[in-house]
């Protein structure tokens, strides 16, 4: 099954798919793991690295790498499988400069694998790549991704998914009203 990184943008930027970007349906999910769960797999085994040769096909990466999982595999562990490799092409693209060819929406996906890291060093990269491309509104979550990471050295609304006990710190954030669960 041959796949361009066009088909993966058209998909993911079209309506009605960007209205839930962060608020997806059951039905997304579903249709996305349909459609790109084998296209995900070929990615996860390297199989697309050719993709990134361009700016588009670095950022269809990324969103096959860092998007596509957490919708695929909700609740999942395998929905993190790939947050490392959706980084490593994210860099790949910065050292590049195909951040500058893209438009600003585009940009905030190439830089989200950032945003989604536990290390609290990819979590300032990614306030200061959102802060100097001038994207207001994917700072202020950029900021408070990074808040958390400094707080708890990690996302504690992942622990039950991967398995790792909560502290009582991190039980007391998930049952507070600021708490966020992804």
């Amino acid at each position: 099954m041959a796949i361009e990184p066009q088909e993966i943008l058209d998909y993911w930027f079209s309506e009605p798919v960007n209205s839930h970007w962060f608020a997806s349906t059951p039905e997304l999910d579903q249709d996305i793991g349909d459609r790109f769960a084998h296209i995900w797999g070929l990615a996860a085994e390297g199989q697309l690295d050719h993709w990134m040769t361009s700016a588009e096909g670095c950022l269809a990466l990324v969103i096959l790498l860092d998007q596509f999982p957490l919708n695929m595999f909700r609740g999942e562990s395998k929905s993190f499988q790939t947050e490392a490799q959706a980084r490593a092409v994210a860099g790949f693209a910065l050292k590049r400069e195909f951040d500058r060819q893209l438009n600003d929406v585009q940009r905030a996906f190439l830089y989200m694998p950032y945003m989604h890291s536990e290390a609290l060093a990819d979590q300032d990269l990614s306030v200061e790549l959102y802060e100097k491309a001038g994207l207001k509104d994917n700072l202020s979550f950029a900021r408070h991704h990074r808040e958390i990471v400094r707080r708890f050295g990690r996302f504690p609304h992942r622990n039950a998914i991967l398995g790792r006990t909560s502290r009582p710190e991190e039980l007391e954030y998930l049952a507070s009203d600021e708490a966020f669960t992804g």
